[in-house]
């Protein structure tokens, strides 16, 4: 019998504090990075800027975290997705899989420590778990990895996935998770289908960063799979952009306007879907969960639901098991456009 490959897989994502200690320390490396917040020449105040912010917002934001638990649930659900994916690609490689979070434990250090120590490997496939590609998400823990990693000639031959947002079986898994929620109401058909994304300062959009096209595309994609499978799939479908921070223009229309003009205009229910986040963690919990929730009965929204992350359902790890083999070879497909290798990425 043949070896089976043994592969490293880098499972990407931002992290979060998880404690209530730990909130302005995440602030604080979240508000360094430049590619969340570009400032040019005026990079030599980022520090001292970063310092005063994360300071500022902490007691807000440590609030907010109070009232979903004390701390951020990315990590141990992001650990739930590491785990099963490793079981689902057991039988065609060998996994080691290990988590790299950009702003707190565990870091993209740790994450190389951990792959080192596990030997000898055949390849690398580095895995965002950001479906849609951003030079704030994507770009900036590729970079950190490559700094923290080195060279990527000096071990193993890398493999990263870009993007998956058109990937069929993390459609098929937003249209399962959106018609789960559906079926909580009398008639969905005339009920308000809000698509909600983590939103993106209109500078990095004037740059060229791909995130508003790949959100629109989703959403259509998402939406043609969901009449075809649910007779009272809602008329009614919208994009707004949630979680901006500072006074520079981000992308529009926000989240709590839209819920607010909906409610003016006699909306009465609705229906939030999360589209640019795989867990749970602050931005659904509590902005959407708790923020909007608030604003939706203050403007007469009487039944107001948020679709469940797609977390590690079996469609979305079987997702990430056919990014991780086509990355590695093992499953062909030459006009696949999801993966690269570590140099054209």
């Amino acid at each position: 019998m043949a070896r089976k490959k043994k592969v490293g897989i880098v499972l990407f994502q931002l992290g979060g504090p998880d404690s209530l200690d730990a909130v302005e320390p995440f602030l604080l490396k979240l508000f360094l990075d430049p590619d969340i917040i570009p400032m040019g020449p005026l990079g030599f105040l980022r520090r001292p800027l970063a310092k005063f912010i994360s300071r500022r917002r902490s007691l807000p934001v440590r609030g907010r975290y109070a009232q979903i638990g004390g701390r951020s649930p990315i990590g141990a659900l992001t650990e739930r997705q590491r785990l099963a994916l490793v079981a689902a690609l057991s039988t065609e490689i060998d996994p080691v899989a290990v988590t790299a979070m950009r702003y707190w434990h565990p870091l993209t250090e740790e994450a190389v420590k951990s792959l080192r120590s596990a030997g000898s490997l055949d390849e690398i496939v580095l895995l965002p778990l950001y479906p849609h590609f951003s030079y704030a998400t994507t770009l900036s823990s590729l970079k950190e990895w490559r700094r923290v990693y080195g060279p990527p000639e000096s071990g193993p031959p890398q493999r990263t996935v870009g993007q998956f947002y058109n990937h069929p079986l993390y459609v098929q898994a937003l249209v399962e998770r959106i018609g789960s929620v559906l079926r909580q109401f009398a008639d969905s058909s005339r009920i308000h289908l809000v698509f909600s994304a983590h939103g993106l300062p209109m500078s990095l959009v004037e740059k060229g960063d791909p995130y508003p096209g790949q959100i629109e595309a989703t959403v259509g994609l998402v939406c043609e799979e969901g009449k075809k499978q649910h007779p009272q799939w809602p008329r009614e479908h919208l994009l707004c952009y949630q979680s901006r921070v500072g006074p520079a223009k981000w992308l529009q229309p926000p989240l709590t306007g839209t819920i607010e003009r909906l409610g003016h205009e006699g909306v009465k229910e609705m229906l939030v879907v999360p589209i640019s986040f795989v867990t749970e963690h602050i931005e659904t919990l509590h902005e959407i969960n708790i923020e909007a929730r608030e604003e939706a009965k203050k403007v007469g929204i009487e039944v107001f639901r948020m679709m469940p992350a797609v977390g590690d359902s079996p469609l979305f790890i079987a997702a990430l098991k056919d990014l991780v083999l086509r990355a590695v070879g093992l499953v062909a497909d030459p006009e696949d456009q999801q993966v690269t290798s570590a140099a054209s990425s």
